[in-house]
């Protein structure tokens, strides 16, 4: 009977500190399209962004934090809202929408939609640092979907977080994908003034 009776009280016991543990709920996070028209003239054509490749040290749902030269930690309670590479091809398609003037940018190939250029980028460095900011490198490439012309480059940007919160370091890697988006908006300029 007293072991009846120490298994009834250990299992209300357990019951008791589950129903009082609290848990941090996980916030999510997107990339934005940040650019702004840079005067350049408006150059009407149709552009697809993807595939985007992002090295597999960060291509995970957390927040991947730079804490020393070679060591980083997940966040899991601060997450990316779609895979990343989803993310910055959305983030970039909305930029060059907007460097570009035009609407026909998509992420993918969609019916009816003949795309004049397509970009591929390849991300090797995403860093996050907490109270500094981000780093972001990546090489890309526009290339000519009729001609098969092709234009490279490779952008390197550094942006500082405004505070030292999850949302800073978004929006950070936001201004810096900006950046990038800038650099290739400038190729398809210089790509389409070749053309005849």
């Amino acid at each position: 009977m007293l072991v009846r009776v120490a298994g009834v009280i250990s299992i209300a016991m357990v019951a008791v500190a589950a129903c009082g543990c609290s848990t941090t709920p996980a916030r999510f996070y997107t990339l934005d399209s940040t650019a702004s028209p840079d005067g350049a003239p408006v150059a009407h054509m149709a552009v697809t962004v993807g595939p985007v490749t992002v090295p597999a040290s960060v291509d995970q749902p957390e927040f991947v934090v730079q804490v020393a030269s070679n060591r980083v930690e997940l966040d899991e309670f601060n997450r990316w809202a779609a895979p990343l590479n989803d993310s910055i091809a959305c983030a970039v398609a909305g930029d060059l929408s907007v460097l570009l003037g035009t609407p026909d940018v998509a992420t993918s190939p969609m019916a009816n939609f003949v795309p004049t250029y397509s970009v591929t980028i390849n991300v090797q460095r995403f860093e996050s640092t907490r109270n500094q900011g981000v780093l972001l490198d990546a090489v890309w490439a526009v290339h000519q979907t009729m001609g098969g012309a092709l234009r490279s480059g490779r952008t390197v940007a550094q942006e500082a977080a405004q505070g030292d919160s999850y949302d800073a370091l978004a929006a950070a890697h936001s201004r810096a994908l900006a950046r990038m988006s800038s650099d290739i908006a400038a190729a398809i300029r210089a790509e389409a003034r070749k053309d005849p």
